[in-house]
């Protein structure tokens, strides 16, 4: 029960995400009219978003969806204003944020980090507060009774 309980609330998470990111970007349509910042962490996610959450069924057919990959692909990476490096960095920084544990992926991807060296060392300071004796016992409740 609790599992699916837990799963359930996943999903509308997910979904109430899906409905903020899709309303977000037909609020900001981030061309060079709209004067949003598509260097913009948060900008950058939606494109992200976009590009990992394509289905091959909103195209009219592969060639199509191909094309649609490459362009969101583009809006998402900008090869054209990003070195190789940086390009690397963002793909890097993706996949370690996939293979943390679901709770420290959120926790981390709310610190917006831009680099996986910040991304390490959102989740080294979050160590070291569970370290700290003082900081578990107040989230125990033992506070200075102790």
């Amino acid at each position: 029960m609790a599992i699916t309980l837990t799963l359930q609330t996943a999903e509308m998470q997910e979904g109430l995400l899906a409905v903020k990111v899709k309303e977000e970007e037909e609020e900001h349509s981030c061309g060079p009219e709209s004067g949003l910042s598509r260097n913009n962490p948060h900008t950058r996610e939606i494109f992200r978003r976009r590009f990992r959450q394509f289905c091959y069924q909103e195209s009219p057919g592969p060639r199509e969806a191909l094309q649609r990959l490459q362009e969101l692909c583009h809006q998402w990476l900008r090869p054209e204003m990003h070195t190789k490096e940086q390009i690397l960095e963002l793909l890097v920084l993706e996949q370690f944020l996939t293979i943390l544990p679901e709770e420290l992926q959120a926790w981390v991807r709310q610190h917006r980090p831009v680099s996986g060296e910040e991304a390490v060392t959102v989740l080294e300071d979050l160590e070291r507060e569970l370290d700290d004796p003082g900081e578990q016992m107040a989230r125990l409740g033992l506070g200075m009774w102790s």
